[in-house]
């Protein structure tokens, strides 16, 4: 990563940004999901705009921080979503049709 190598001290900006991510499997965020609100922090001052508890310049590179590890997602899952779509065929039913049912519990 381009954070000086030394990713301890970017493991909680990479835990909020997973966190305060949209999901589409559930249909909002991992945070807002377990608590039922969003995540409120005084780093991302993008969506709030309270009081300042924290420099400029640390907001600055935090909002930074978060923007180049969204991206860096947005490019592993791509790759990932390419790759499964290699092995994926389109399947198509009619009634009548007979298949093959695997039900876990």
């Amino acid at each position: 990563m381009e954070f000086d190598g030394n990713w301890e001290e970017h493991l909680s900006v990479v835990e909020f940004m997973y966190n305060n991510s949209y999901q589409t499997t559930i249909g909002m965020a991992p945070f807002e999901a377990l608590y039922g609100r969003k995540c409120r922090t005084p780093l991302c001052w993008e969506e709030v705009r309270d009081k300042k508890l924290y420099g400029a310049e640390l907001v600055q590179i935090t909002t930074e921080k978060v923007r180049i590890i969204k991206d860096r997602k947005k490019v592993a899952q791509d790759g990932q979503k390419k790759y499964a779509d290699i092995r994926r065929r389109p399947l198509e039913f009619c009634p009548g049709d007979k298949v093959f049912l695997k039900v876990a519990l």
